[in-house]
């Protein structure tokens, strides 16, 4: 009988193993994602306070390049997409085309990056969220299975005999759902919040546009050539009042 029972019950404790993993994993993805989304709603709020500040969108260009946070990589998108520079590369092909073009789609690559990072371990989160009822169900009927065949050999199907082993079955299931909800709440909140932050970023994107259409689509930067995402030697970052 222990041979039979054995592998039963060995599949019934991994799957409670499993599950443990599980929950250690959603609350980590808690902790990182939390830190994540209030150090970048800290950096977006400190850049459009500077920003709007600034009394040019030239002058905006050293800000950009400074400081941190997914509006900035925005904006440094924007600036490297629409800046005319000094050098006799002016004429060059990469000026041949359209800056309105290019800032449109700098703009939006860049906002897609910027989800795509958000979004990294909110599929772990779902994925968690959505199997794990299932596996706990899993593993309740193995240990089911195996207090079956433990009942049956005892000869006895007494209460005494059958609620010890098929309650102990059941804790499968409860802790699959002890595991799953958490997770999908947490998904959930941070599904929100992405969007709410992907939406901030379209509008500063719009008013980005709209600024830079005023400028016909060209900036003449005041420092070194500016890459996307990258840093230049610019002005020192003029703070806000």
């Amino acid at each position: 009988m222990n041979l039979i029972a054995s592998p039963f019950e060995s599949t019934e404790h991994a799957v409670i193993w499993l599950l443990i993993l599980f929950s250690v994993a959603t609350w980590a993805l808690v902790l990182i994602k939390g830190l994540q989304f209030t150090r970048l709603k800290r950096q977006d709020r400190r850049f459009h306070a500077q920003f709007w500040a600034a009394p040019s969108l030239d002058s905006a260009a050293a800000l950009a390049q400074n400081q941190p946070g997914a509006a900035a990589r925005v904006a440094r998108a924007g600036y490297a997409a629409i800046q005319v520079p000094h050098s006799a590369h002016a004429a060059d092909l990469s000026q041949a085309i359209n800056h309105q073009d290019r800032l449109e789609r700098a703009l939006r690559q860049q906002i897609v990056r910027e989800r795509r990072s958000l979004e990294s371990g909110l599929a772990i989160l779902a994925s968690i969220g959505s199997t794990s009822p299932f596996i706990g169900l899993f593993g309740t009927v193995w240990g089911i299975m195996s207090a079956l065949k433990g009942i049956s050999a005892a000869g006895s199907a007494s209460l005494e005999t059958v609620a010890g082993p098929i309650g102990a079955a059941l804790v499968a299931t409860g802790v699959g759902i002890a595991v799953a909800v958490p997770a999908v709440l947490v998904y959930n909140y941070y599904l929100r919040r992405l969007k709410l932050t992907v939406a901030d970023l379209d509008d500063f994107a719009h008013d980005f546009y709209s600024l830079a259409q005023k400028h016909a689509f060209r900036v003449q930067l005041q420092a070194v050539p500016l890459r996307a995402g990258g840093s230049a030697a610019g002005r020192p970052v003029k703070e806000a009042s």
